[in-house]
């Protein structure tokens, strides 16, 4: 297949755009799907994990690729829902061309403006399709009045609508001045838009002469440039980043999908359009006849495959039988099947040529975001950069026996989805695992059940509180043990001091003249270390002091290392029952992001959880609020987030630092950890 026939498509948006849609009608209207899937009724040509049929949504990168009009296609779908942002960012690293899938009733909303954000970072060039515009209130004028707020492009109608709601039966392309209807059949243009028509031509024109110097002397000069004379100015001009398209339909009436489809391929880059890639000084050509790389965007475990990863090569050509270099491992690869991946099915082919995108089984060692190339070849693309965590919870096994079955399961399920993490906290003593919201998480347990056989409880993860003093004391320790005959001996004083927070535990010798001999006071040292890890209010780690042994006695005979270790830690004791410790608790950084209309309700639900308010800025139509909130308090916020913004706000959270525990819940606390030592 030549370079040149190639497009890669990924469809980006906020959940519920009808981005599935978008897909089910563009492989359905190009004849690569001989019915037209549908999200609702389960028989989407996408949507082919059984949690995604299950749920109704996309919860993963689907692909179809497909012959079409002389053109590879390479349709990319994503999902829209924030917990999944780290499938649309794999789809991303895939994708040539973006298409962002607006609603055109609900317009631009918070995931339209975080995925576009990623888009133009990484200059990838743009067409907004406004979809849904059959249904009430949708307003395709008004959705791109506003795009040209929230983009950096310059934002050129490509297509309008011909009537609102029930009444929008077609869409008109302006530079070719028809009109089409669903499944692209031409029809009339209405009258009333024959004066929108030649303003925006005009525009189009304007923007095409922008990018191109002979388009602009004849502009100047007033001759006469032809439509078609557009075409390669304006893909230019994609190609740059200057321009960025607009196209107007209702996927699910098939109206609109024609023109896309079209707009794809006579206006959006092959691969070799783009400009090539550098990474540390080297240069990746894009070009068949340069060396190989290729780039893993995705990892699937498929029933009857075992793992496929999803591979877009960059340059060069990779064949069934080649032996290449993962260079992120330093490994190398035997390639054996390569394959087409067509949503659910799957033909194998001899080769990937440039530009190309297909999928690879029985490699050893490769993940997503993994480079392999020809063993001369020793770059490294940089991994995709996914999205910390923003909620934990902890698993307990419903069956005894089954740790290492669920080990086993979670590590594959964190191949195929990065964003997913667990480990086991050897402070707490629980298995956490983490991920970027609760539905993520539900679905990660879902998965390991129906792929692995195992099921887990949830449980709410323990806290990592601290102690630490808040004045200075001295006290003493004296261990004194008498046997029949050598008996025990050890005797020292402690001085414990406050430092700043986040300052950690210092240990000073301080002893002077042999009071303590020099050989013991590692043993002094080992001593108040073991002691700082169990405070006395609650059995939490002791932070933020400086302990400093100045003084004590020891016997010539009866004195030991176990002796002044023992002493060290009841003089530690003592010191703490002064009366001068107190409980920390961590505190999170939260940047919560959300349409204004939401920002009371948002910000009245984080005062109630102890949050204070650092700050309140606006990016793009959305805003971002961040505060700083304790921990505990943050337990299934994803949920209440979710519930507060009709799904429309996503947060990121992290660690900050550790602050004092108000007294009422100090009590609460203490209380708590008596009965659970009780209990055992």
């Amino acid at each position: 297949m030549p370079e040149k026939s190639i497009r890669n498509v990924g469809l980006f948006g906020h959940a519920g755009c009808g981005k599935t849609t978008i897909a089910d009608a563009f492989v359905f209207t190009v004849g690569a799907n001989s019915r037209f899937g549908k999200v609702a009724e389960k028989t989407s040509f996408f949507d082919t994990d059984p949690e995604e049929i299950e749920r109704i949504c996309s919860l993963n990168v689907g692909l179809a690729t497909f012959d079409y009009s002389d053109t590879l296609f390479s349709i990319i779908d994503t999902p829209g829902y924030s917990d999944f942002i780290g499938e649309a960012l794999s789809g991303m690293a895939a994708a040539d061309n973006a298409v962002m899938v607006i609603d055109g009733v609900n317009g631009i909303e918070v995931g339209t403006e975080r995925l576009l954000q990623s888009i133009e970072g990484k200059k990838l060039p743009l067409i907004f399709f406004i979809n849904k515009l059959q249904k009430e209130n949708a307003d395709y004028f008004k959705i791109l009045a506003e795009l040209k707020e929230i983009t950096k492009c310059s934002i050129l109608p490509l297509t309008l609508p011909a009537g609102e709601a029930q009444g929008f039966k077609a869409v008109v392309d302006i530079i070719q001045e028809k009109a089409y209807g669903p499944e692209g059949k031409e029809q009339e243009i209405p009258a009333d838009l024959k004066s929108s028509i030649a303003k925006y031509k005009e525009k189009i024109i304007e923007a095409a002469a922008d990018v191109n110097d002979a388009l602009m002397n004849k502009f100047l000069e007033g001759q006469e440039i032809k439509p078609e004379e557009c075409y390669e100015a304006v893909k230019q001009g994609i190609c740059q980043g200057k321009i960025a398209l607009c196209l107007a339909g209702d996927a699910l009436s098939l109206i609109g999908i024609h023109s896309l489809i079209r707009a794809c391929i006579d206006l959006m880059p092959a691969p070799q359009m783009l400009p090539d890639i550098t990474v540390k000084n080297t240069i990746i050509k894009r070009s068949a006849s340069e060396p190989f790389v290729g780039y893993v965007f995705k990892t699937a475990v498929e029933p009857h495959l075992g793992e496929l990863c999803l591979l877009k090569v960059l340059s060069g050509k990779i064949s069934s039988g080649d032996s290449v270099l993962n260079t992120s491992t330093d490994n190398e690869e035997k390639i054996n099947q390569i394959l087409l991946v067509r949503g659910k099915e799957r033909s194998e082919v001899d080769a990937l040529t440039c530009g190309m995108i297909g999928g690879l089984v029985k490699l050893k060692g490769t993940h997503t975001g993994h480079t392999l190339a020809q063993k001369k070849k020793t770059v490294i693309l940089p991994p995709i950069e996914f999205p910390a965590p923003s909620i934990s919870m902890a698993i307990v096994p419903k069956a005894k026996g089954d740790e290492e079955k669920i080990s086993s399961g979670l590590n594959r399920l964190h191949d195929e989805d990065p964003t997913f993490t667990f480990s086991f906290d050897p402070e707490i003593k629980q298995m956490i695992i983490a991920g970027i919201g609760e539905l993520h998480l539900d679905t990660i347990l879902s998965k390991l059940k129906r792929k692995y056989g195992v099921s887990v409880d949830l449980a709410k993860p323990h806290i990592k509180y601290r102690e630490t003093f808040t004045s200075k004391t001295e006290a003493q320790g004296k261990y004194k043990k008498q046997t029949g005959g050598h008996g025990q001996y050890g005797d020292c004083w402690l001085r414990v001091e406050p430092k700043a927070r986040g300052e950690g535990v210092e240990f000073v010798d301080a002893v002077v003249g042999g009071r303590i001999p020099s050989r013991y006071i590692p043993s002094v040292e080992k001593g108040v270390k073991e002691g700082l890890q169990n405070g006395v209010l609650a059995g939490y780690p002791v932070t933020d002091v400086t302990v400093t042994v100045f003084e004590g006695t020891y016997h010539a005979v009866d004195s030991s290392d176990i002796a002044f270790k023992i002493a060290a830690s009841m003089a530690l004791k003592a010191n703490a029952e002064k009366g001068t410790v107190v409980l920390l608790e961590p505190i999170s950084e939260v940047e919560v992001f959300i349409p204004e209309a939401y920002m009371g309700d948002v910000m009245g639900d984080l005062n109630s959880r102890r949050g204070k308010i650092m700050g309140m800025e606006g990016e793009g139509k959305i805003q971002k609020i961040k505060a700083l909130v304790p921990e505990a308090d943050m337990y299934k916020y994803s949920t209440s987030l979710r519930s507060l913004t009709q799904g429309r706000g996503y947060f990121n959270i992290k660690f900050h630092h550790y602050e004092e525990v108000p007294k009422e819940i100090t009590r609460r606390i203490v209380e708590e950890s008596k009965q659970q030592k009780e209990e055992k």
